[in-house]
């Protein structure tokens, strides 16, 4: 089985440019020094729980890099960047977050926010006027607004814990709270964090506002990686640090023509190289074209390792593999998107025990972005060539260039430095699911929804792009802020199935907030997968042919959890920004006789049978 998870108009993106003239760094930005090419990769910091309790402080900050790019820095209180956050089923997080992004100068020498695309309609902000607003309801979305999405983990939608509609954090507020205890059936795996602010999302995430978040217990599902040493990579991509440079020829082949879309991104060129649409850092060792210096991954002779890689990429896809003296070896996916591949076999009545301590084996793993992988690496002799790359992904004609590249040698050495995290030995098995194998459900609708795009100016093809996630039978329009309209309503207890169409030249990678779904067919082709995703690939039109492709998703909404309002998007974070992006409603069933002494709420949607105090 092949494991691939292909399976901005109304707000414009924020460019470098514009950031590149803030007020000069403060102190404390020194600590948000990115390494140097070819460095040796090091695991980023940890925070742990301690007696059921993760409490932490984080300071968002930016600063200018050394060749004029905007960065973004999330800092602990010990000054350490994008800390991996460590904790437990059933644990309470207390996350603090700081806003200290620095706002521009104005002609007039006063600090304002002067934003490409202010959704408000205004096009300057001042500080004062940001702090007096009340982070749970201004849903003021700037340049330097913030706030924090927990990818995966299924908590409620509402402010304080995992909301992004209204919660906006302003420079010059107080620290803002996140409080959510994780929930006890979280499965245990690789989840992140990351700011998602509509509009300027893709800019703070390219300049490399995200961290990792891992709920411990993954030895409880599968017991084969008890005990195993782990490492982590988090792969980001960032604006070319040389964008004048030449891609390297290779042979009597001239270079392909660089083509750029209309928002000036490097278009695919098909040839598998050329220059890529982004640069990609492991572990913030950037990897720079046009020569590819890579990071340098360090190990211990024969060691079996287990390592978690996150593609926290703003847009660019990778296809990652191991190789050694240029042949492809295999590893042991053990968990895609967080979720053990272990079907339902610790469900009761079901399955055997054999189900348990699934491994799939495969040469090379598809991840768009935000998708994560857990694999067991088998170790290699002394004296091996080894290297991890990413191979190029055919992103369609309209999309982005994703060339192959090297992401880190792996060196093996005798003194290679003992990892500081190792699984436990313990293999106590999680306790039971509360809910039966969401294969086995049988779904109460399907729903038809595509992705679509136009220009902006309909007689001008070259205008920036209008991307659209539309519900079929809706008016295609891109994502509207400002709507207290949900695009769709579902009850919380149904399973519903999705068919998700791509009509457009490029890929799309489908995302939803809050919840997982399971992939049920790809392009009409029923497939069966022992795990459940948070985020696929939709593959892209050639065209011509009669059919989009598509894929059909089973949507579980049986978690009282999530009741509330979220959103479902493309997870290339330019095309979410640019409008591919859509609201859903989550309400609790109540009958006809009690809805009406529901307690009030301005927010609050009805349907015949359904009411929620959610607010949107």
């Amino acid at each position: 089985m092949r494991i691939s998870i292909f399976a901005l108009a109304a707000f414009a993106l924020a460019s470098a440019s514009c950031f590149a003239q803030r007020i000069p760094s403060q102190p404390n930005r020194a600590a948000c020094q990115r390494p140097a090419p070819g460095s040796i990769v090091t695991e980023p910091a940890e925070i742990r729980s301690h007696n059921g309790v993760l409490k932490a402080d984080l300071t968002y900050v930016d600063f200018t890099a050394p060749n004029g790019q905007e960065e973004y820095c999330y800092l602990s209180k010990h000054g350490n960047e994008a800390p991996t956050l460590r904790v437990k089923p059933g644990d309470l997080l207390i996350l603090r977050l700081k806003n200290e992004l620095t706002p521009l100068p104005d002609p007039a020498g006063n600090s304002t926010v002067q934003g490409p695309a202010a959704p408000a309609g205004n096009s300057r902000v001042t500080p004062m006027a940001m702090r007096v607003s009340a982070p749970c309801a201004s849903a003021t979305m700037t340049p330097l607004s913030t706030n924090l999405h927990f990818h995966g983990l299924t908590v409620p939608p509402t402010c304080h814990e995992d909301d992004v509609l209204r919660t906006m954090v302003q420079p010059g507020s107080a620290s803002f709270e996140y409080k959510f205890r994780i929930p006890l059936d979280q499965p245990p795996g690789l989840y992140w964090y990351h700011p998602h602010v509509h509009g300027f999302t893709n800019a703070q995430v390219l300049g490399g506002a995200s961290g990792a978040l891992i709920i411990e217990g993954i030895q409880r599902v599968n017991s084969l990686l008890a005990g195993l040493p782990e490492r982590l990579f988090i792969v980001r991509d960032q604006n070319l640090v040389h964008p004048d440079a030449q891609p390297v020829q290779s042979g009597n082949v001239p270079p392909p023509i660089v083509l750029r879309d209309p928002e000036g991104d490097i278009l695919n060129s098909g040839t598998g190289g050329g220059k890529p649409a982004k640069d990609l850092s492991i572990n913030f060792v950037p990897v720079p074209f046009p020569d590819y210096q890579p990071a340098r991954i360090l190990i211990r002779p024969a060691q079996r390792e287990f390592w978690r890689v996150l593609n926290a990429s703003a847009i660019t896809y990778l296809d990652l593999q191991l190789l050694v003296d240029n042949v492809p070896q295999p590893v042991g996916v053990v968990a895609l998107d967080g979720i053990p591949i272990d079907e339902d076999s610790n469900a009761p009545g079901t399955h055997a025990a054999a189900d348990k301590n699934r491994v799939l084996w495969e040469s090379h793993i598809f991840l768009p972005p935000a998708g994560r992988a857990e694999f067991i690496f088998n170790g290699l002799p002394a004296g091996a060539h080894a290297s991890f790359v990413t191979r190029t992904v055919d992103t369609g004609p309209a999309g982005e260039n994703d060339p192959t590249r090297p992401l880190a040698t792996i060196t093996v050495s005798l003194t290679a430095p003992e990892l500081a995290s190792r699984l436990p030995v313990a293999r106590t098995p999680l306790p039971h699911l509360a809910f039966a194998w969401l294969g086995d459900v049988k779904p109460v609708r399907t729903r038809r929804l595509y992705f679509s795009e136009v220009p902006q100016d309909p007689k001008d093809p070259n205008s920036p792009t209008v991307f659209m996630l539309t519900v079929e039978g809706q008016k295609p329009v891109p994502y509207n802020p400002h709507s207290r309209k949900p695009n769709i309503i579902v009850h919380q207890g149904d399973v519903e199935d999705w068919i998700v169409e791509n009509r457009t030249r490029e890929l799309h990678a489908f995302h939803i907030h809050q919840i997982h779904f399971m992939l049920l067919d790809w392009n009409g082709v029923p497939v069966a997968e022992p795990f459940l995703r948070d985020t696929v690939n939709v593959a892209y039109w050639d065209g011509k042919s009669p059919q989009y492709p598509s894929v059909k998703l089973r949507m579980d909404f049986r978690d009282p959890r999530i009741v509330g309002a979220f959103v479902y998007h493309c997870h290339l974070l330019e095309h979410e920004d640019g409008g591919m992006m859509g609201t859903i409603l989550v309400t609790r069933k109540v009958s006809h006789h009690t809805a009406s002494s529901a307690p009030a709420s301005s927010g609050r949607f009805r349907g015949s049978k359904v009411v929620t105090s959610a607010k949107f």
